[in-house]
């Protein structure tokens, strides 16, 4: 048995050999070991507050990083740049009297033996910075969110409505805003939230995610209050002072002499009890010695009471008009409709720029008969006039006894009467 076991020893051990060599090739042809490198951008910084008062913030012009693994093909083929991780640990830096700081850099992947793991560069740089604090106070948005039909924001808070932040001195000094959003979009109650604070530089560019990485901003409480709107508020205008000797207040117009207005429960209940009304002072308008119409814009705001507010988007300005004409006189509206036009082309058409004018009559003898608007006579000329936009004069004509306090003009337009063309089958 034993010379059967020992017979061709030789052989026998080459045959194993040789059985090994050809697993191995085998195996390599099918599964070979290969190097593949890889690309990342970030590199975790470990320990950041391990150096007091210090804010370290990575080189941004040190770029990405090259990874190089070397694995059997069938493990590479499984990797992939997000199952790298790279971080590098400030306690472990090589001096921190440089500037950039070096810090080593540690890349591991599940699967593969550090040893066979390199990257390129193999530190990260680092500067760092003093480390400062400062103040500011919150502004709250609304973006372009919107309330329910029928509610305006009242206002909105902050609370805290002021920080601290930290960060490095470099980030600190070129903050410009802190903002808290909060949508309300068709939201008919209060909304209160907890938001995170969006921070923009001083020209206005919202930091990015890595710039706010590197400060410490706490979170807000948001709350925005919703107001009910009501409409037709009146306006209602008075004056100081009485007009030039002969001459007399026809009239008090203000466009608009309707609004509406958003306020809280409590100021909509004082409003409703003021008659819904909103009196502009007598003494905003004085007409001393005037001798013609006067005429102001007013800003309505300044005289609402606390808890309203306008609408958003509607003008804050009213027209205030304080018709002043001679003793004995009036004014009348006449519908342009009934404006007589003369000497109209054939193939046009005319429209007024205004549905009414406004015609000042006084009376010149002592008789009581009443003038009625039928009575006026108006008429345009359009004698030579072709197609386009003209302010042309009004002809009035009054019964005896009235004269025509001053000019008056209309805008017309005149325009060619389109025909559509017929069509037939031929």
């Amino acid at each position: 048995m034993k010379n059967k076991l020992t017979r061709n020893i030789s052989l026998k051990i080459m045959s194993v050999v040789t059985a090994v060599l050809v697993w191995m090739i085998v195996v390599n042809i099918d599964n070979p070991i290969r190097t593949v490198s890889y690309t990342i951008q970030n590199v975790e910084l470990l320990n950041q507050n391990y150096i007091d008062q210090k804010v370290p913030l990575p080189d941004t012009d040190q770029g990405t990083f090259r990874i190089y693994i070397t694995a059997e093909r069938k493990t590479l083929s499984k990797i992939s740049a997000s199952d790298i991780h790279a971080v590098a640990d400030l306690q472990q830096a090589l001096s921190y009297d440089e500037d950039p700081v070096m810090v080593p850099i540690t890349v591991t992947c599940e699967g593969v033996s550090p040893g066979n793991i390199e990257v390129v560069p193999k530190n990260l740089a680092v500067h760092l910075q003093d480390k400062k604090t400062q103040e500011f106070v919150i502004s709250v948005s609304s973006g372009e969110s919107k309330p329910g039909k029928g509610y305006e924001i009242g206002s909105l808070t902050a609370n805290p409505e002021k920080i601290k932040i930290t960060g490095p001195t470099s980030l600190i000094n070129i903050i410009g805003n802190v903002t808290a959003n909060i949508s309300v979009d068709n939201k008919t109650e209060n909304v209160t939230k907890e938001t995170e604070l969006v921070i923009y530089d001083k020209n206005g560019t919202q930091l990015s995610d890595v710039q706010m990485s590197y400060l410490n901003v706490p979170k807000v409480t948001v709350t925005a209050r919703l107001w009910r709107v009501r409409s037709n508020i009146q306006i209602i205008g008075d004056y100081v002072g009485e007009p030039a000797e002969g001459y007399q207040v026809e009239s008090v117009v203000i466009v608009p002499n309707v609004i509406s207005l958003a306020g809280s429960d409590e100021a909509l209940d004082n409003l409703e009890e003021e008659n819904n009304a909103i009196r502009i002072p007598a003494e905003s308008i004085d007409i001393s010695g005037e001798r013609s119409d006067v005429e102001t814009k007013v800003n309505i705001t300044q005289f609402l009471s606390e808890g309203l507010k306008l609408p958003s988007g509607a003008s804050e300005d009213v027209w205030v008009r304080i018709n002043i004409l001679p003793e004995g006189s009036h004014s009348y509206e006449l519908d342009t409709n009934d404006i007589k036009v003369e000497n109209q082309s054939e193939g046009t058409q005319v429209v007024f720029g205004m549905d009414k004018i406004e015609v000042r009559i006084k009376r010149t003898d002592e008789s009581d008969e009443t003038l009625e608007t039928s009575m006026i006579q108006a008429s345009v000329d359009l004698d030579g006039k072709k197609k386009g936009t003209y302010e042309l004069p009004v002809k009035i004509k009054l019964p005896d006894g009235y004269e025509l306090v001053e000019p008056i003009t209309a805008e017309v337009e005149i325009s060619e009467i389109s025909i559509a063309e017929e069509s037939s089958d031929e």
